[in-house]
């Protein structure tokens, strides 16, 4: 099922024209948005954990949001950037429901788009090429503040120049295949419908049509993990994008998430990821 582009929430964090000389070569990097880079010269590579891609000019680059990644470079490297992320929604965002191709050629279109970008907001250049710099909760709240105070026509503007960039990629996109099974396809689109909301096991296994017990095992066999497990997953990837681009209490974002006890999402958080939801935000802001 297509997502309505109506339905599509992509909102600018920092747009710029970068120089490098040698100096991007960055380990271990990952972040709760969307990049997207428009290479002018030179050539650099990225590396993640199952290959390694080779930036040339002329082409465009996507990096999905939370993709471990590491950056080389040895000689000059011009290239634009972009830095996206899709805004809260409780259905299933767009870098999940499709296998985008991380390189595609570019136009000349392209390249006047992020010019344009650049000179209407200079403002959202990265103060700095390192990560370390800038990828931690007080920057990213900052951007998304900024985003929010601009005018109807900027937005407007934005928008277009955003989803015109995503297009290209889009042409090439497949539909993510999450399982053949379509009772778990059922069962994938209502966890993801109802994601802001206390979801029942049993629920799932009447929207599947087959009992509790028979649901959990084809899921396992399927997914590779139990319900819960998906679905506490999948809830703290949309807490951690809360966490991260508003200044909602913990308890606010339980609540958001469809949890009545706040303690038990303080749990759930911690056992998922490894640290509590304070930990976490405390943790971005000190990077």
């Amino acid at each position: 099922m297509q997502i309505p582009i109506e339905s599509l929430n992509l909102q600018m964090l920092n747009v710029g024209l970068a120089h490098q000389n040698g100096d991007w070569n960055w380990q271990g990097v990952s972040s709760p948005f969307t990049r997207i880079y428009y290479v002018k010269e030179g050539e650099a590579m990225v590396h993640l954990t199952n290959r390694s891609v080779r930036l040339t000019p002329g082409h465009l680059y996507i990096l999905p949001a939370y993709t471990m990644h590491s950056y080389e470079c040895k000689g000059v490297f011009v290239h634009y950037y972009l830095h996206v992320y899709e805004g809260f929604k409780s259905e299933m965002n767009i870098m999940e429901r499709y296998d985008f191709p991380m390189e595609v050629k570019a136009t000349a279109d392209d390249e006047r788009l992020f010019e344009r970008m650049c000179q209407q907001h200079p403002q959202a250049k990265l103060p700095d090429s390192d990560p370390e710099s800038y990828d931690n909760t007080t920057q990213f709240t900052d951007y998304v503040y900024r985003y929010r105070d601009m005018q109807l026509w900027q937005k407007m503007e934005l928008r277009g120049a955003i989803l015109m960039l995503f297009s290209r990629f889009m042409r090439e996109a497949v539909p993510h295949v999450w399982t053949t099974d379509d009772r778990l396809k059922r069962v994938l689109d209502y966890i993801h419908s109802h994601i802001a909301e206390n979801i029942d096991i049993d629920e799932l296994a009447n929207e599947a049509c087959i009992t509790k017990p028979y649901l959990i095992r084809i899921f396992k066999r399927e997914m590779g993990t139990s319900p819960l497990q998906y679905i506490n997953a999948k809830k703290v990837e949309r807490a951690q994008l809360l966490l991260y681009t508003s200044d909602m209490t913990v308890k606010e974002v339980a609540y958001t998430l469809g949890f009545s006890d706040h303690s038990y999402f303080i749990r759930m958080f911690r056992k998922t990821s490894g640290i509590t939801p304070q930990d976490y935000r405390e943790r971005m802001s000190s990077k």
